[in-house]
């Protein structure tokens, strides 16, 4: 529980294809680093920014996930995409929590860096970042232009929490790994 009364849930969202031991840290780093009482994985069912390229089918996804975090007990898995219709986005699932879980519950959204810059091209994202606090997770120094994101999406400055996390692998390893 954070302050004023308010439990502060870690809200993971992606592709998950699939999920691995980085996945797993980052949510680690990030319930540590923010205080979350617990972090819920969200495989996304048709992500909008994989359009048009190959990808595992949603339920082997959900199946993934939810074997790759079972001895975790701090963190579960939801299906609340799969069962809306149409691109998972962000900001439709943050709205479906917030009415679902009320002003009770701190939304903690966890991405990566990419992500981060990439946030002025997702749907809405102002309201993205009304709706939950973004948890930033790296394993690279940070080099982002916050001045230039705060321009295009207002207030961002003082809603992201910046979390290291340490690097796992060689990326040829990890290339050779996914090839």
């Amino acid at each position: 529980m954070t302050g004023a009364g308010l439990e502060r849930v870690g809200v993971f969202g992606g592709t998950f294809d699939p999920i691995h031991i980085g996945h797993l840290i980052a949510a680690e780093e990030a319930r540590a680093v923010c205080g979350l009482s617990r972090v819920v994985f969200l495989p996304a069912a048709s992500p909008p920014h994989k359009q048009g390229q190959p990808v595992t089918p949603a339920e082997h996804r959900l199946t993934m996930t939810e074997l790759a975090i079972a001895s975790h007990p701090r963190f579960s898995c939801s299906a609340i995409e799969m069962e809306r219709a149409g691109p998972s986005y962000t900001v439709d699932t943050l709205a479906q929590l917030r009415a679902l879980w009320g002003d009770a519950v701190d939304i903690v959204f966890i991405i990566g860096l990419d992500s981060l810059v990439g946030l002025p091209t997702w749907r809405e994202p102002q309201r993205v970042v009304e709706l939950a606090r973004l948890a930033v997770v790296d394993r690279e120094p940070f080099e982002v232009d916050m001045a230039a994101l705060a321009a295009k999406v207002p207030a961002i400055s003082e809603r992201v929490t910046f979390i290291p996390i340490p690097l796992i692998a060689d990326e040829r390893m990890v290339q050779t790994m996914a090839e």
